[in-house]
């Protein structure tokens, strides 16, 4: 039920921070965010854009059946199509939304719709009312709304209440507002449109220039009661607003804002860990919340303020976003319900089968290291269990390297059904060589767009982290490998991302090899 004094929070990460150039979760990892994402109490996720790919129509499909108390949301353009396949993706959701979307400024009507502001209105009108037959919840979006006539983008919004959508959408689509600005243009627009009670205005800013969470924040100023972003800010370009940022910012600012959030905070920190392992989008160390510098202390001016009395340097506890140190140390002797409590803690949920091939993995890893940090365990979780994609073509047997001066060899085998296929290749370095060889095996020359190395934690014996991105006939797949050994880490991520660009490619009907 609407609420004048609490800010709802939609969740994109699945949908919009998906949109990132590289990044390709997979339906497991999906349903691990949505999750928690249901825990950390989000009041909308937008699980997929169901016409767009089978991946994005079985995703908000699976979503829809495992969540029982979060909206489920599928996007739609104002085809008759796309709200269909969205309505039937989100046929087994609790609390289905349809949100259906199009542009409303002069440059996309002309250049991109080729339509006429009649036209679009047309379609709106068409597009709301379907959407409103198929389900009870419909949300309507004026893409690029920012950069729209406010008195058109006025009409449009009267179009859709009148059609039956009950939330309007102000999107930034290009980051182009200013903050000020955006909350003139978002008061115009709320008071123009003069909706009756129980219509929620909401807003979904980029962050091109920076300014997502700012805008973001001026639209609830003005009366806007749903945000709309990702975790991490993850999405395309620039990326989202950053849900975790535009929360704390109402919390904290309690006496400017005095609106309220259901969101549980304490589980910010967690989630954006998880989101940052499975999409292998970073969080930078000075990121807002949750980034790992964000309640650090050095300068000493700073540590005498803090010790003294937190709140000289601290505006928020870390703890408010779940930000708290690990108690409890795991090792060899460890067992598997501390294994699990540690797991849960971390933010993930495992079945059965999945808790014991990590806790396995994790007791030959205690047998190479005394102790296991949170890190080494996401490591675990976020590169052996979810990084198997369901159309598993290649799988890592063995390999050898040797070095020289000046060149390097490397030998791979690798698995594919019951066929053991393996080739050989030299190279600048042990990771090029392997490299090629896998090219030699797999026949297709796809490029490395990008490739790190982290540690899973400061130790000096944490577990290497290989992060690595490939593209080929325009698709493009991230790919992770965890291992001490850091060139085993590296020719893991390599396999990995491999087996996610067939699967990219599967879903888009594109053959990788030959022409």
């Amino acid at each position: 039920m609407f609420d004048p004094n609490r800010v709802c929070f939609f969740d994109t990460t699945l949908r919009d921070g998906e949109q990132a150039a590289g990044v390709n979760l997979n339906a497991d990892e999906k349903l691990q965010i949505a999750r928690q994402l249901e825990k950390m109490r989000v009041d909308v996720i937008e699980a997929g854009f169901p016409a767009a790919s089978p991946g994005d129509y079985k995703c908000v499909q699976d979503v829809s059946r495992e969540l029982k108390n979060t909206t489920v949301c599928g996007l739609a353009r104002t085809r008759e199509g796309d709200i269909r396949a969205a309505a039937q993706a989100l046929a087994q959701a609790q609390r289905p939304r349809l949100h259906v979307f199009i542009a409303t400024s002069p440059i996309h009507m002309e250049h991109k719709l080729k339509m006429t502001p009649e036209e679009v209105l047309a379609e709106i009108r068409s597009g709301v009312g379907l959407a409103r037959s198929l389900v009870q919840e419909v949300e309507f979006s004026g893409e690029d709304a920012s950069r729209s006539d406010a008195d058109f983008l006025i009409k449009a919004f009267k179009v859709a209440v009148d059609s039956g959508a009950t939330i309007l959408n102000i999107p930034d689509t290009v980051g182009y507002a200013m903050p000020e600005e955006f909350f003139k243009f978002c008061r115009k627009v709320i008071l123009g449109v003069g909706a009756p009670e129980g219509v929620i205005f909401s807003v979904h800013a980029h962050n091109d220039l920076g300014l997502a969470a700012a805008n973001s924040l001026a639209a609830v100023k003005a009366g806007v009661r749903q945000v709309e972003g990702t975790i991490n800010g993850m999405g395309e370009r620039g990326g989202n607003s950053a849900i975790e940022e535009v929360v704390m910012a109402i919390k904290t600012r309690a006496d400017y804002y005095g609106l309220a959030v259901n969101l549980d905070t304490r589980r910010l920190y967690p989630v954006s860990r998880m989101v940052a392992r499975l999409s292998g989008v970073g969080v930078p160390p000075n990121k807002a919340v949750v980034g790992s510098n964000a309640f650090a202390h050095e300068a000493g001016i700073h540590q005498h303020g803090v010790m003294a009395n937190r709140e000289t340097y601290e505006i928020m506890r870390a703890e408010d976003v779940g930000c708290t140190p690990a108690v409890m140390v795991l090792g060899k002797h460890s067992g598997s319900h501390a294994f699990r409590a540690r797991v849960e803690s971390l933010g993930y949920n495992l079945d059965d089968p999945q808790l014991a091939k990590a806790f396995a993995i994790f007791k030959r890893l205690c047998d190479e290291k005394k102790e296991a940090t949170d890190g080494d365990i996401e490591a675990i979780i976020a590169d052996e269990i979810f990084s198997v994609t369901p159309e598993y073509h290649f799988e890592l047997k063995d390999y050898t390297v040797h070095v020289g001066s000046g060149l390097a060899a490397a030998a791979v085998v690798l698995l594919s059904g019951d066929k053991e296929l393996k080739d050989a290749a030299t190279g600048n370095g042990p990771v090029d060589a392997a490299y090629l060889a896998i090219k030699r095996i797999i026949k297709i020359e796809p490029k490395l767009e990008s490739f790190k190395v982290v540690a899973a934690s400061e130790r000096s014996d944490a577990l290497g982290e290989a992060q690595v991105i490939l593209s080929h006939k325009g698709l493009k797949a991230q790919g992770r490998g965890a291992s001490t050994d850091v060139i085993k880490a590296s020719v893991k991520a390599y396999v990995n991302a491999v087996n996610r660009l067939y699967s990219v490619a599967a879903a888009r009907e594109v053959h990788l090899n030959g022409d």
